[in-house]
């Protein structure tokens, strides 16, 4: 019988489930959290540790589920760990290398999300140590920039600015990571700089590469001198901005693409169109968007590299081909003569890409430069003119654009054709008043760069005087809505003083005599919209109120256009009652504007080709810092500590001891 119970005893135990093997790099971990230095009995604990593959979730999670005092306690633990990561950079063992960069990349982030409330000095000295910290940080950075500058792996390099972007998206505001001042003291920049311009490291790099490029620029970039916004501002090697332009161009044209095949997915053939047409008589006010995730990204690095470096300025314009050649030749004399290639460079990718991403604008807008005088001289140079179809918003007021190959004319009418298409495509309830604004200013510089150097572009201007004075009647349809949230005189005053300009210098920069005639002809032939519009700007400015002065402007900036409504409109009506006509056609109009222009008096107004210049600070800073903020949050979830965990670098460096 007791055996009876000594087998069942037996058997019982046996049948309980093992507890599952802990990972000896785990344990060597709990070993880092204890008090004593794990290395004491164990000289060789640190270089094992390298040799086995990091556990970041744990090694992560552990940093983060400790209190105060215990973290206190084992801080020159976790200071030793931070020290041989370091150390172990410079070792050729290629998996400790891996091992260590992934460490550091747990430390930063488990570090940062567990002390998030304390100030980056006490986050400094729980990793390395106040009185070592330059040099352990000099130490990383020197490292970081041999793994980068040298022949060795791809992977590893890539591992690289991944473990940068970590260390540099610890924090939402990255201005408040104090471990950035020894990034800038200890400067990466000719790294970064290097994977741009080299072949091999480009393709696979230069996307985190110019990501990071973009977040270091923005480091306290308003209260202290930045070296990495002082060394891109003076870049003028040829490949290197090139290899830039390569990148933000391919990370735009692989939106392009996406949106385009989603696109031709919603088409679908008949039976889609059908449904469609079906479901559009239930659902009038619906209008479907097609949406692609924008990249702020890469537009802030766009920004910075058109903002910073005057050079950059060719690289946006340089012509490329789209085929099986290289994505960027050096000059004009190197592209084939074949006519039916067609060329392309990165403005006409990053117009394209802004009329997709303003169609679903909601309020938001993306980085964006005026154009100064030397990128003005690029887009008006009549020898360097290219297709650029386009995108335009379905709209039901306006049939659906079919594709139309456009000619090749100067890059400013694309330009323009942009600006138009945001005019026309944005007059909703939730009116973006800020964006109007930069459009018309857009649109005005770019008329004063014309005036001023007298260039006569051939553009079809009816297109823009139509989309402003619609724009107009949008504004005083709903001046109560409007005016509860916005100061429409001010947009007002911008459209009105374009009308002026064109009056005023038009014969200067119009490209016929007959477009100055279209002008007259559009100012009268729309003349209601002007005339409400003094109307409403005269009982506004005559009451006392918040609007008084800035409706007094508009006001005193129709004199023109109302001198030439009062002028013509008589002119006009007497030549229909003289003839017996109830209804004039255009060409008759254009006739009596033409024999009446001698005795039209204008005023002479000043400052109408006067604009404010751009300037990041302080109208733009509250913009950016939300921005790279933003940057930041998608940086650090995309970034993925799971991600760098990547079996096939060690694959890779398996066959290496």
């Amino acid at each position: 019988m007791a055996q009876v119970e000594k087998k069942a005893g037996l058997l019982r135990r046996s049948s309980t489930p093992k507890k599952p093997l802990t990972e000896k790099v785990v344990l060597m971990y709990d070993e880092i959290f204890a008090v004593e230095d794990p290395a004491k009995d164990k000289p060789r604990f640190w270089e094992e540790l390298f040799l086995m593959k990091a556990n970041l979730e744990y090694l992560e999670a552990k940093l983060e589920s400790l209190d105060g005092d215990e973290v206190t306690k084992i801080q020159d633990n976790i200071n030793r760990l931070f020290h041989h990561c370091v150390r172990t950079l410079s070792e050729e063992h290629q998996i400790k290398v891996v091992n260590a960069l992934q460490t550091l990349c747990a430390l930063f982030r488990g570090v940062h999300q567990k002390n998030k409330p304390s100030s980056g000095f006490d986050i400094i000295n729980m990793l390395m140590g106040f009185d070592k910290a330059e040099a352990r940080m000099k130490d990383l950075m020197e490292s970081l920039d041999a793994l980068l500058c040298g022949d060795g792996s791809e992977s590893l390099k890539g591992l690289c600015l991944r473990m940068l972007l970590c260390l540099v998206t610890v924090t939402d505001n990255i201005s408040q990571n104090t471990l950035l001042e020894y990034v800038m003291i200890n400067s990466i920049f000719e790294a970064i700089l290097q994977v741009l311009s080299g072949t091999p490291s480009r393709p696979q790099h230069g996307y985190d590469a110019v990501v990071l490029l973009a977040l270091l620029v923005n480091y306290r970039k308003y209260e202290s001198v930045n070296p990495y916004i002082v060394k891109l501002s003076i870049v003028d090697d040829e490949p290197t901005l090139n290899g830039l332009g390569m990148v933000i161009s391919q990370a735009l044209t692989e939106y392009n693409r996406q949106y385009k095949d989603k696109e031709e997915e919603n088409q679908g053939g008949f039976f889609s169109a059908f449904t469609n047409m079906v479901g559009n008589m239930f659902i009038a006010d619906a209008e479907e968007k097609i949406s692609v995730q924008t990249n702020e990204a890469i537009l802030l690095a766009l920004y910075e590299a058109v903002h910073l470096n005057r050079n950059f300025i060719a690289v946006l314009v340089q012509a490329s081909l789209r085929g099986p050649f290289p994505f960027f030749l050096m000059n004009s004399a190197e592209l084939p003569l074949d006519p039916n290639l067609q060329t392309s460079n990165l403005l006409i990718t990053f117009l394209k890409y802004s009329s997709i991403v303003m169609q679903d604008t909601k309020g938001k807008r993306d980085p964006a430069e005026l154009p100064d005088q030397y990128a003005n001289a690029f887009l008006h140079d009549d020898n360097m003119n290219f297709k650029v179809n386009l995108h335009r918003m379905p709209m039901r007021h306006r049939k659906k654009p079919v594709d139309r190959n456009s000619p090749s004319r100067p890059l400013v009418c694309a330009v323009l054709d942009l600006m138009v298409e945001f005019i026309v495509s944005h007059m909703m309830k939730d009116f973006p008043m800020d964006l109007y604004m930069r459009c018309i200013q857009v649109v005005h510089k770019l008329i004063c760069y014309q005036k001023k150097c007298r260039v006569r572009l051939s553009y079809t201007w009816r297109e823009l005087w139509s989309a402003l004075i619609n724009l107009l009647k949008f504004l005083l349809s709903n001046e109560t809505t409007l005016l509860s949230k916005h100061n429409i005189f001010q947009l007002a005053l911008l459209v009105v003083n374009l009308f002026n300009m064109f009056i005023t210098y038009g014969d200067s920069f119009l490209p016929t005599p007959s477009s100055y005639d279209a002008l007259y002809y559009e100012i009268v032939r729309m003349h209601q919209v002007f005339d409400n519009l003094y109307c409403m700007v005269l009982r506004v400015s005559t009451n006392t109120g918040q609007w008084k002065e800035p409706a007094s402007k508009v006001t005193q900036a129709l004199v023109n256009v109302r001198a030439i409504i009062n002028h013509f409109n008589p002119k006009i009506e007497s030549y229909a009652a003289v003839n017996h006509i109830s209804q004039l056609s255009e060409d008759q109009v254009l006739e009596v504007v033409r024999s009446n222009y001698d005795t039209l008096t204008l005023k002479l107004q000043d400052g109408l080709d006067q604009f404010e210049r751009y300037s990041e600070q302080p109208k733009e800073v509250a913009f950016f810092k939300d921005l790279v903020r933003s940057i930041s949050l998608n940086v650090r979830r995309n970034v993925s500590l799971s991600a760098l965990s990547q079996d096939v670098l060690l694959k890779e460096f398996s066959s290496i001891a």
